[in-house]
């Protein structure tokens, strides 16, 4: 599990944005990460590494679409 930083830990008071910013970049990071695997899936014919990369790239674009929503309500 990845720490993620509160609005506490952050001296100059970027808050909740700084954090949601955060959680895009942890999520595009995971999206590429699920794509890598799934390429090297491919590539060396193991299917069960091919779809864990398909699932994490998933939860990737899951997670970032409930940041999108968080935006949604921020606004």
């Amino acid at each position: 599990m990845r720490y993620r930083p509160s609005e506490a830990d952050n001296p100059n008071g970027g808050g909740a944005r700084t954090v949601t910013i955060e959680n895009k970049a942890h999520n595009k990071i995971d999206e590429v990460s699920g794509k890598l695997k799934e390429v090297v899936g491919k590539f060396t014919g193991d299917e069960s590494a091919e779809n864990e990369g398909k699932f994490d790239q998933m939860k990737a674009n899951l997670k970032d679409a409930g940041e999108k929503v968080k935006d949604a309500f921020k606004e």
